[in-house]
């Protein structure tokens, strides 16, 4: 009876043994787990890599509110592998997540907006803008073109409802942002500045990153133009910044309060507009000499009248700047008549009146740039503009000395191109730049309305034009031409 007990038991734990040990070797599985690594570091083994997009989109309730998204992603550079493995070891997703945490910010769905703008001939910046919806940047481009182009204008463009020019008047022919800009939908992180108000948007495409605000007080006296020049911005941009400013003849009133912000646009807004305006061609001072008079004494003896042109132009502007100026055509209504003055002497002095100052090109020209500051239309940097820009009489028409003198620089310079400096002996020097040629020579004396060179755009220049500067006391003294010409530019 004893034998058989025993043999029965053995004959159980083989049984066992064969049951436990050679069946589970047969039946044993391995673990499909997740690897977690953040930009190549390995933070934890979890079991599920749903349960952690979950976890991290439950726990982003905050970036759902302020970005008004339905879901929070992972940072970027987070990499989730999956792996087969006979351990049974798993971090927690609630673990995982606080590394995650620690390590990058989590991301929402959007687009980036990358701006390519070139700055000189080799240099390309890039600006990139962050947006939930393409329309944010779409709204905000439109609401600089409103700004520099006019939204009635701009609408009567879109609509093609523009008025049809009879005998003076504007039409749009184009406008569109002059660079580069592509979409890509990608993970934005939220720690960047990423868009959702296309005003905000537009605020700094107007005006950049380092967006500064100064409030000034109007004091006697001030002018639009005064108030611009003194804070180192110019007209255009104090009308930008203050909405009760329509247009630069506005009168200000003493104790008013200006908003003071230098532009920085991210993008250009270009308009290409074709223009015909009469235009009050100057007339001319004739000078003729008497020998049986003083040197130095005048005696007016035909009184000067304007005449009147209808000039037509193809014209550039680049955010509200005329950068270049295509003169299409010229009609004479009126003939200018010339003032004819007597002069005491036969010969040409180097010493030039302190009255009576010429004007350095043919009628029909557009001011392009006058004497404030400004952003450069050549490297976007505030500068101020230290003369005038004369367009619209055509590259290759003759530029004149406004003045007797005597030449004393021409030659070509990196930013003034070709250009001459006359000195009149009176206190007074003036500078004629961009020139396609020059025509007289260092050392040569130049009598009033003589040709000195030809219109063009060599040096620093977007267009053909004439840069005007005027000298008071020594080289590079420039002054405000304005104080030569009391009765007006002619």
């Amino acid at each position: 009876m004893k034998k058989i007990s025993i043999w029965l038991v053995l004959a159980i734990v083989l049984s066992g043994v064969c049951v436990l040990g050679f069946g589970y070797q047969k039946n044993l599985e391995p673990n499909n787990f997740y690897r977690v690594y953040m930009n190549e570091e390995f933070l934890g083994t979890i079991a599920s890599k749903t349960d952690l997009e979950e976890y991290i989109d439950d726990n982003g309730k905050y970036y759902k509110n302020k970005y008004q998204v339905d879901k929070v992603y992972a940072p970027e550079g987070l990499q989730v592998k999956k792996i087969a493995t006979y351990s049974g070891k798993v971090t927690s997703v609630r673990d995982i997540y606080q590394k995650i945490k620690k390590e990058a910010p989590f991301t929402v769905k959007g687009y980036e907006m990358t701006i390519k703008k070139q700055t000189d001939e080799d240099t390309i910046k890039e600006t990139t803008v962050n947006v939930l919806k393409t329309s944010t940047f779409k709204n905000a481009v439109n609401t600089l073109i409103d700004t520099f182009v006019g939204k009635d204008k701009y609408k009567a463009y879109i609509d093609d409802t523009q008025a049809k020019i009879e005998t003076t008047g504007e039409t749009i022919e184009n406008v569109y942002v002059e660079e580069d800009i592509t979409v890509k939908e990608a993970r934005i992180p939220v720690d960047e500045t990423i868009y959702t108000d296309s005003t905000e948007l537009s605020k700094f495409l107007l005006y950049g990153d380092n967006y500064k605000e100064n409030i000034y007080t109007v004091k006697a006296g001030d002018t639009i133009e005064t108030v611009a020049f003194a804070n180192k911005i110019n007209a255009a941009e104090l009308l930008l910044s203050n909405d009760s400013l329509t247009s630069e003849s506005n009168l200000l009133y003493p104790g008013q309060h200006l908003k003071i912000a230098e532009t920085n646009p991210q993008i250009s807004i270009v308009e290409e507009s074709y223009v015909v305006k009469d235009i009050e061609s100057g007339y001319k001072t004739e000078e003729k000499y008497d020998s049986s008079l003083l040197i130095g004494d005048d005696k007016v003896i035909q009184q000067g009248e304007n005449g009147l042109e209808r000039v037509s132009q193809m014209v550039k502007e680049v955010n509200g700047e005329i950068t270049y100026v295509d003169p299409k055509g010229k009609q004479v209504l009126k003939s200018p008549v010339n003032k004819v003055v007597l002069k005491g002497s036969k010969y040409v002095p180097d010493v030039g009146s302190l009255t009576n100052w010429g004007w350095p090109t043919d009628s029909g020209w557009t001011l392009s740039s006058g004497y404030s500051y400004r952003t450069s239309p050549i490297n976007g940097s505030r500068e101020l503009h230290s003369g005038l820009d004369i367009s619209g009489t055509g590259y290759g028409s003759k530029v004149y000395a406004t003045n007797n003198g005597k030449v004393v620089t021409a030659e070509y310079h990196y930013s003034y191109g070709n250009h001459v400096v006359i000195n009149h002996n009176n206190g007074y020097l003036t500078l004629y730049g961009h020139m396609s040629r020059i025509a007289v020579k260092v050392g040569q004396t130049v009598a009033k309305g003589q040709v000195i060179g030809y219109v063009g755009m060599t040096g620093a220049a977007t267009g053909p034009h004439v840069h005007y500067e005027v000298w008071k006391g020594c080289q590079y003294c420039h002054i405000n031409p304005a104080v030569l010409y009391p009765g007006g530019y002619r």
